[in-house]
């Protein structure tokens, strides 16, 4: 548990923006950030039965301050359901190959030889398994944000992963933000898949 320093006004913004219970409890990628009391909680090592170390990365926690402050200031927009690559948003071109070997490529690395894996990692940050490639899932990063992995193998080729967005995706971050925003929803994937046998 850690305390994040978000200030009141964005914090009212991410109870309009979340789905957001009596408990105060805003929840997203295996993390519970408590709108109360400003603490944030990692579900997937509280939920293990056999405990790894908390990850207590300071860059981390102030990487997730940054994203949440920044999410407070968009307005909610209704998905369309059109898919796009991250090189169509603006300004995401300059930062495709950056983004592929971050978020993209790790997937392929640590997913390529156990296809199925991907779907029960995505299942314990909330994810949804599609019907796409080898394997594929939907995560919802942030309310609003979903991301869309998709895994592809081939016997005679290298595995190798596509991410794609709802068009709408820029109305809440910018593309340096989101870029953010999926490399760490690709750590919590990888570090999900640590604790398939463990939980």
């Amino acid at each position: 548990m850690i305390e994040l320093k978000i200030p009141q006004k964005q914090i009212e913004k991410l109870r309009q923006l979340g789905k957001v219970g009596e408990n105060n409890l805003f929840c997203f990628l295996g993390f519970t950030f408590n709108l109360q009391t400003k603490e944030l909680h990692d579900i997937l090592q509280e939920n293990a039965s056999v405990k790894t170390l908390e990850v207590k990365d300071p860059t981390m926690h102030q990487q997730i301050t940054e994203l949440l402050y920044k999410y407070a200031h968009a307005n909610r927009k209704e998905q369309t359901g059109k898919l796009v690559k991250f090189k169509n948003f603006p300004g995401g071109y300059a930062y495709e190959n950056a983004f592929n070997r971050r978020a993209a490529e790790p997937i392929a690395k640590v997913f390529g030889s156990c296809p199925g894996d991907l779907g029960e990692a995505a299942k314990l940050i909330g994810g949804k398994l599609l019907g796409h490639g080898e394997s594929s899932v939907e995560v919802t990063a942030l309310e609003g944000i979903p991301i869309t992995y998709i895994l592809w193998t081939d016997e005679e080729l290298p595995p190798s992963a596509n991410i794609l967005f709802d068009e709408t995706a820029s109305n809440y971050l910018n593309v340096e933000d989101l870029s953010g925003l999926t490399e760490l929803a690709t750590w919590r994937l990888t570090f999900a898949k640590t604790l398939l046998k463990k939980i």
